[in-house]
């Protein structure tokens, strides 16, 4: 448990829990990362920790689901709930959790029966610009 301040006081705030920074890495890469832990502003920090803990913390967890199962499980939610720049991240970073291209070029069907035409066009323009995109940037 770290102290963190509040108006106040000060509140206890768990740490991540264990492997949940090390997946997030693996799975999103260090740059990104290393890009969105840069602000150092005690706000900006714990929002990274509560992150970290809490999406990160689930992948984890081990258990029934591969990452590769949670990394297309995460892009089958975005995409449905229409949260395209999440969608946008998890697709550039779906190879590196196992994601095969071939699963990659089927989501937008899915996504589409399951969640409507709408969320499966978003879905394929935005996996279209991630494939567009240089290998530097992804």
């Amino acid at each position: 448990m770290r102290q963190l301040s509040v108006p106040g006081g000060t509140v206890a705030h768990p740490e991540p829990p264990k492997g949940a920074r090390a997946v997030r890495r693996a799975v999103l890469g260090d740059a990104y990362v290393d890009a969105a832990v840069r602000d150092t502003r005690p706000a900006v920090a714990e929002f990274q920790d509560y992150i970290t803990g809490t999406a990160w913390g689930v992948w984890a967890r081990g258990g029934a689901l591969s990452t590769r199962d949670r990394s297309l499980l995460v892009l089958a939610m975005t995409a449905a709930l229409g949260r395209m720049e999440e969608f946008r991240i998890h697709a550039t970073a779906a190879p590196r959790a196992g994601v095969t291209q071939e699963e990659i070029d089927e989501l937008p069907f899915q996504i589409a029966a399951y969640c409507g035409v709408p969320a499966g066009n978003a879905a394929l323009r935005c996996l279209t610009q991630v494939a567009n995109r240089s290998a530097d940037e992804v």
